[in-house]
């Protein structure tokens, strides 16, 4: 299913994360401002929601290769 997961190196997910997932880094990363606007229930405006998707990917990247590795570790 996802086995193409264990395939990719560490560099990869770590390095999207760390300049997709946190770009842009002033004033506020966009995945931290999107994630306080999701709580507080502003985040309506459909470019706001593409902008949290488009952040967030990289970040769900990054947790699906270590689920991944965990699962195969615990084998």
């Amino acid at each position: 299913m996802i086995t193409w997961l264990v395939h990719v190196p560490w560099t990869v997910p770590i390095v999207v994360c760390l300049t997709l997932g946190l770009a842009p880094f002033w004033p506020e990363p966009h995945i931290w401002e999107k994630l306080k606007m999701l709580f507080d229930g502003t985040l309506t405006r459909p470019i706001d929601i593409f902008d949290f998707f488009f952040h967030g990917i990289a970040w769900l990247f990054l947790f699906a290769k270590i689920a991944v590795t965990l699962a195969r570790v615990g084998r």
